[in-house]
């Protein structure tokens, strides 16, 4: 799946017909909040992004997206109008995979992105972490409790992961916040305990791993 933020509705609807033809799978996207509520169902293969946005602007997203542990590797290609030199390099230092200049054709679109995704393509994580009567599988994304599945938003199974591959290790609040939620996000500490009781409450009794250290935050315990 490639994901394209792109504000300009002719445009992105171009992109997504194009990239369909070359035998990709694509969603368009507006503005930063639709593609970061479409981020907690799916994490794309790479993402077309553009600068000038409404809102949150492509810089700003690009920072966010490098921050985040789910989303560090997705190869991102960054497109705008503006095609100074400025904006490219800010762009490729703070960690876009390749630049497109508007106006771009569209077979020069997905000669980049075919180009991008093989220079990107990552070794596969596909251990299976264990604690007790809780599995979690990397390479499938998937949780079991007692060998039922486990339905979670994008942000449970990241907390999920790192407790899991981090058996015993204290996380403070602001920890966790900046690697799930990224360093851009503004909201408060507060959102981590949320969302940590409702992650307890999906696991049932695997739940009551998550340990809270009073006065600095959560841990996992080891369990057999």
């Amino acid at each position: 799946m490639i994901f394209c933020v792109e504000d300009d509705n002719g445009a992105r609807d171009l992109m997504i017909y194009t990239l369909n033809s070359a035998g990709f799978e694509a969603r368009g996207f507006s503005c930063g909040l639709d593609f970061w509520n479409a981020l907690e169902e799916e994490i794309p293969k790479l993402v077309m992004l553009d600068i000038m946005l409404p809102g949150e602007d492509g810089i700003a997203i690009l920072k966010r997206l490098r921050s985040m542990a789910a989303t560090a590797e997705v190869p991102v290609v960054m497109a705008t109008a503006k095609g100074t030199e400025y904006d490219k390099v800010i762009g490729l230092d703070l960690g876009a995979d390749d630049y497109l200049a508007k106006p771009f054709g569209m077979m020069e679109m997905v000669s980049r992105v075919k180009a991008v995704l093989r220079r990107s393509r990552p070794k596969e994580d596909t251990r299976v972490l264990k604690a007790g009567c809780l599995e979690l599988n990397i390479g499938e994304h998937t949780v079991f409790t007692g060998g039922e599945r486990i339905g979670l938003t994008l942000k449970e199974y990241e907390l999920l992961r790192i407790f899991m591959d981090n058996p015993g290790r204290v996380f403070t609040r602001e920890v966790l916040l900046q690697s799930v939620w990224g360093s851009g996000y503004a909201g408060e500490t507060r959102t981590v305990d949320v969302h940590i009781g409702t992650l307890r409450s999906k696991l049932g009794n695997c739940g009551n791993y998550i340990e809270t250290v009073r006065g600095v935050g959560y841990r996992m315990e080891a369990k057999r």
